[in-house]
């Protein structure tokens, strides 16, 4: 199965587990997600429509800004990418984007320098809604100039918002599948990562989440979850609430791309009955 890869590097993207994830996601008229992060799903699949949000505003800027004039953030991305690549620079450029805010489109190119020249591609960020993660020393980051012209292509199939899980899933309509990739549950004797936004996301929230899925399961709605094969997870969505595939993931562990751990995840899914998993 060819896999085309997203413009951002993202730990946890589901590039790796598509040819599993496609197994199932049924057939529907729109895509919705509320948690978007590489956009690996909507750049792997052929709905009609889509509707992507997240809760961090940079990450929906950038894809706005990617769908908007795709061709202007290559050509001032390819300016910055090609200064040096060293850590006083690296700094310099979170320095001013935490901090000047220079406009919508400036701030969409220093976000791909960041998630690009930044350790293992991670998105984070402290109380005062600073991006903090430090310089990841690779020798020749990537420039994802094909990626991003693919993505500004599907993207024209996609509406933007930047929005919670709970004020997304109001806004679904007949005929749309949903699916779900929050930040996983931690596994056993392990800390769970809150920090991808100031707000976090941690069990409340993922408890949340589940009934939130239930509820709209039970209405009729086609309903997918990827989390992970945890006892939290199994809690929140086992119990004949949910069918539970497992699934083994290859993911990144350390800035080396050649390191990489085998992770047990969880889908999650409950259709209509009618309805079968046939993705397009």
């Amino acid at each position: 199965m060819k896999i085309n890869k997203t413009p951002l590097k993202w730990p946890g993207s589901k590039c790796r587990a598509m040819s599993e994830l496609k197994k199932h996601l049924p057939a529907g008229e729109r895509l919705v997600e509320p948690f978007a992060g590489s956009c690996a799903v909507m750049m792997n699949t052929d709905y009609n429509e889509y509707l992507i949000a997240d809760i961090n505003p940079d990450l929906i800027n950038f894809y706005q800004q990617l769908k908007d004039d795709s061709e202007l953030i290559i050509s001032l991305a390819l300016d910055v990418f090609g200064t040096s690549n060293s850590a006083e620079r690296f700094y310099q450029i979170r320095l001013g984007f935490n901090t000047f805010k220079g406009g919508l489109v400036n701030q969409a190119v220093a976000f791909l320098f960041l998630n690009r020249h930044c350790y293992n591609g991670m998105v984070r960020y402290n109380q005062q809604g600073q991006f903090n993660v430090p310089y990841g020393k690779y020798k020749a980051p990537y420039f994802p100039e094909a990626e991003i012209r693919a993505f500004a292509e599907k993207a024209k199939r996609a509406t933007f918002i930047c929005a919670d899980f709970s004020e997304t899933l109001e806004l679904v309509l007949s005929g749309d599948v949903i699916y779900c990739d929050p930040p996983y549950n931690p596994l056993e004797g392990k800390d769970s990562f809150t920090g991808y936004h100031t707000g976090g996301f941690g069990t409340n929230q993922q408890q949340a989440l589940a009934n939130k899925l239930h509820s709209l399961a039970r209405q009729g709605y086609p309903v997918i979850a990827s989390n992970s094969d945890s006892v939290l997870t199994h809690g929140q969505y086992g119990y004949g609430r949910f069918d539970l595939h497992k699934i083994t993931v290859a993911r990144s562990v350390g800035a080396s791309a050649g390191t990489r751990i085998m992770a047990p995840e969880i889908i999650a899914t409950r259709f209509p009955a009618a309805q079968q998993s046939a993705q397009p």
